[in-house]
């Protein structure tokens, strides 16, 4: 079972082993509140994505696309992260106020696609991260463009 839960909120017996998938630290959390098993910062949204969403749920459907290719880029700590999902209880630990509209969401949904045996690919639309960072305005440096078309 892959719940998800905010930081804030105190731990309960049910959590099962608890992780932290944020990039940043929880503010004003300390480590004994937390009560973390592990903190998978590689499963997190990327620096430039986490900025760009800002947690603005207008931009959260974008956010999953580009996000899910993100993750997929990251497929063995994923799926290692399932395997552990498959094994016990599993609570995804996020600080975002919006439950509904943040990372913590898009990668339980994954994890349990996973789970169900379902080969899950990034969206039609979406490109993986080259993709991403440029959607999100991030330029190649002029030196470097063109360089892994030889």
């Amino acid at each position: 079972m892959i719940r998800a839960k905010r930081a804030y909120d105190p731990p309960t017996p049910t959590d099962g082993r608890r992780i932290l998938v944020d990039r940043l630290w929880p503010q004003g959390l300390t480590k004994s509140a937390a009560a973390l098993d592990s903190w998978r910062r590689e499963l997190a949204p990327s620096d430039q994505l986490r900025t760009w969403f800002a947690h603005d749920p207008a931009k959260f459907s974008r956010f999953r696309e580009r996000y899910r290719s993100e993750l997929l880029e990251q497929r063995e700590a994923l799926d290692a992260l399932a395997q552990e999902a498959a094994r016990g209880p599993v609570t995804l630990v996020y600080a975002a106020r919006d439950p509904l509209h943040c990372n913590a969401t898009v990668l339980k949904e994954l994890l349990e696609e996973i789970l169900r045996g379902e080969r899950p690919a990034p969206h039609p639309r979406g490109g993986g991260v080259g993709r991403a960072r440029h959607a999100l305005g991030a330029r190649t440096p002029p030196a470097t463009r063109g360089a892994d078309r030889r």
